[in-house]
């Protein structure tokens, strides 16, 4: 049981880390913004992140995924960090968080 809140623990500690990391376009942290479909730790500490961008041709599509692996990795108590990059599904306005929604005029 101790372990599965480590782990539990490690996935808050990645997800606070993704809340400091922006969209260059838009003013809204990459996790309330729905980008982050999932985060996952195993048992190790690897960590990995299922993440999207606004669209495909996103012109942060290279530097994103790097920069959250980087941050990832360098959060204390993981071991290693990988990105998972998919675009299913798409992401549309509707995952972002009502933080979100609100602060870019959407509600």
């Amino acid at each position: 049981m101790e372990e599965v809140l480590d782990k539990r623990g490690l996935e808050d500690r990645i997800i606070e880390v993704l809340k400091t990391i922006f969209d260059p376009e838009i003013p809204v942290d990459i996790y309330e913004l729905g980008l982050i479909y999932n985060v996952k730790v195993d048992e190790e500490a690897n960590a990995t992140v299922e993440m999207t961008l606004t669209s495909p041709s996103c012109p942060v599509a290279e530097s994103m995924p790097a920069e959250v692996e980087e941050k990832v990795a360098g959060t204390m108590g993981v071991k290693s960090a990988k990105v998972d990059l998919t675009f299913d599904p798409p992401w549309e306005k509707d995952m972002m968080s009502e933080e979100a929604q609100l602060e870019l005029g959407f509600m």
